[in-house]
């Protein structure tokens, strides 16, 4: 399956139509059906990342992300684990020390 096809697929399943999602998005319709049809290459980056993050799909390889996981936050995971995977085994126990402290402190928790 294209990317095309995933990004057509999941706006159909999420929206009543093409158009209500292009109306959404506030992107030409005949743009959006023509990128749809032959393919998103030809779009500009902004725009899918757009879509993306609008439809709740990873702009990489177009998976879904999890539910009320932004875009931004998934970004920040994936570059947090990115730093973490290239230290040895003494880094990694330090860093998930700190974090332990640091989810403890107030301060620093997700206000809910």
């Amino acid at each position: 399956m294209t990317k095309a096809e995933i990004l057509k697929r999941e706006i159909l399943s999420q929206y009543k139509s093409v158009r209500q999602f292009a109306i959404e998005m506030q992107i030409p319709y005949s743009t959006l059906v023509t990128a749809l049809d032959r393919g998103i290459e030809g779009m500009a980056y902004g725009t899918v990342i757009k879509m993306c993050d609008k439809l709740n799909l990873n702009p990489v390889d177009f998976t879904s992300l999890e539910k009320g996981a932004s875009l931004g936050e998934k970004i920040l995971e994936n570059r947090v684990m990115q730093y973490y995977v290239k230290l040895n085994k003494t880094g990694r126990k330090k860093i998930l020390e700190m974090m332990d402290d640091y989810v403890q402190l107030e301060k620093y928790q997700i206000k809910e």
